[in-house]
């Protein structure tokens, strides 16, 4: 990694972030850069919108202070990393138990993805896991157990893509 790269930033730290405010130009470009490659330092970030580093700095630093830039992760090929089996899981829970609920399903091995919705069911989730006799398990005695759960769906995925901004995807 370059050394002009910004201090590591918890999302979970951020806290209770300020107000929304509209992006200008040069921060929704920095933002794009930053979608494709996250690891691209600030003096390339600079360099790609035509700012000076120390305006490039500042402006990723408010926008991790603003809570719009949430954190800086790795895109994970989970078949190769040994997690071969991967769905997403619809639950339908207890009025008002979201938040314990949540709690529990973050807790989970596997978890990646967890939404509160609308429609047919309320929560969505996408779990990842090393094979159908884990995910069995997983369902049958982690998520079923919970006594916020009503019921829960089990849709398998057979193919992913990570849709990447600015890149074409990959075909397998």
């Amino acid at each position: 990694m370059p050394d002009d790269h910004l201090p590591s930033h918890d999302a979970a730290a951020v806290g209770s972030a300020p107000p929304a405010r509209p992006l200008d130009p040069i921060d929704a470009a920095i933002l794009r850069l930053l979608r494709a490659d996250g690891r691209a330092s600030v003096r390339s970030v600079a360099e790609q919108v035509h700012i000076s580093r120390a305006n490039a700095y500042a402006r990723i630093n408010r926008l991790i202070e603003d809570g719009v830039i949430r954190g800086f992760s790795v895109r994970v090929d989970h078949e190769r990393a040994g997690q071969a089996a991967s769905a997403y899981i619809t639950l339908k829970i207890v009025q008002d138990s979201w938040r314990s609920v949540r709690a529990k399903l973050q807790a989970l091995p596997g978890a990646a993805h967890i939404a509160l919705v609308s429609g047919d069911f309320d929560v969505l989730l996408l779990v990842h896991t090393a094979d159908n006799r884990a995910l069995r398990e997983l369902v049958l005695t982690r998520i079923q157990a919970m006594p916020e759960v009503l019921s829960t769906r089990t849709l398998l995925v057979f193919e992913e893509q990570d849709l990447l901004p600015g890149r074409p995807p990959a075909h397998r």
